[in-house]
C-alpha cells in the first residue's frame, strides 16, 4: 500500500484484527482503534513484530470526541488519511437469536450508537483529514438488506450503517462503499463462515484496486470481488 495510512476501527478481534494486519503486511501503516486497549496492544505488539508500520489507540467509536483523537493522530502520522475501515460492530445476543419483537431497548440503542453512529462518527470525523484519493469501507452483511428472522436491532443497524456510506458518497469527493463478505468466522458472527484473512483481501482489494465509480455509494458482495480477481 505504499505508506498509505488507513484507519481501521474495531481492530482488537475479527475482520478488523485481520485487515490491519493486511495492511501492515501491505507496507501500509494502519492506525488501529478497539475499546479493549489490551487485545488492541496485543495486535499492535504483532503487526511491529512482523516489521509492520502501527500506531495503536484506545478508542470508542460512540465517543465522537475518542474518533476525532484517533484520526487527529492518524493524520500527524501520516500527512493525510488514505483510507479508512469503519469496521467497529457489537451484536448483542447470539446471532440469528434477537428476533425484534424481543429486543430490549438498551440493546437497541447501542447497535446503532455503536453500529452506524460509529460509522457516522468515524467517516465525519475522518473528513477533514482525507487526501483528495482516500477510500473509506464499510463492512456489512445481507441482513441489512433482507428480512431476516433473528436479528432483530443488529441487523436495523447495518442497513442505517450502509445508509450512512450512501450518504457520504453523495456529499464527498471521497470514495466511500460497502463491502458484503457474507458470513465470517468471528465471534460477533457465531462462528462459521470465512477466514477473516480472506475478507481482509476483499477490504484492501476495495481499498486499492476496486473500480471507483462501481464502489461509491455501493454495496459490493464477495461475488463482485471474486469477478474482479479471479
Amino acid at each position: 500500500m505504499n505508506d498509505a495510512t488507513v484507519v481501521v476501527t474495531g481492530a482488537s478481534r475479527g475482520i478488523g484484527r485481520a485487515v490491519a494486519r493486511a495492511i501492515a503486511a501491505a507496507g501500509g501503516h494502519a492506525v488501529v482503534c478497539a475499546r479493549d486497549g489490551d487485545a488492541l496492544d496485543a495486535v499492535a505488539d504483532d503487526i511491529a513484530a512482523a516489521g509492520g508500520q502501527v500506531t495503536a489507540m484506545r478508542a470508542d467509536v460512540r465517543d465522537e470526541f475518542d474518533v476525532e483523537r484517533l484520526v487527529e493522530r492518524a493524520a500527524r502520522a501520516g500527512g493525510k488519511i488514505d483510507g479508512a475501515v469503519a469496521n467497529a460492530a457489537v451484536y448483542h445476543g447470539d446471532a440469528g437469536e434477537t428476533p425484534l419483537p424481543e429486543e430490549s431497548y438498551a440493546a437497541f440503542d447501542d447497535h446503532l450508537r455503536t453500529n452506524a453512529r460509529g460509522v457516522f462518527a468515524t467517516i465525519r470525523e475522518a473528513v477533514p483529514h482525507l487526501a483528495a484519493d482516500a477510500r473509506v469501507v464499510v463492512p456489512t452483511g445481507a441482513v441489512a438488506r433482507r428480512g431476516t428472522s433473528g436479528y432483530g436491532s443488529y441487523a436495523v443497524s447495518k442497513a442505517a450503517a450502509e445508509a450512512v456510506a450512501r450518504g457520504f458518497a453523495a456529499d464527498l469527493d471521497a470514495t466511500v462503499g460497502a463491502i458484503d463478505p457474507g458470513q465470517v468466522a468471528t465471534d460477533l458472527s457465531g462462528g462459521g463462515g470465512r477466514d477473516p484473512d480472506d475478507v481482509a483481501e476483499m477490504v484492501l482489494w476495495a481499498l486499492t484496486d476496486a473500480p471507483e465509480p462501481t464502489l461509491d455509494g455501493a454495496v459490493l458482495d464477495w461475488t463482485d470481488y471474486r469477478d474482479a480477481t479471479r
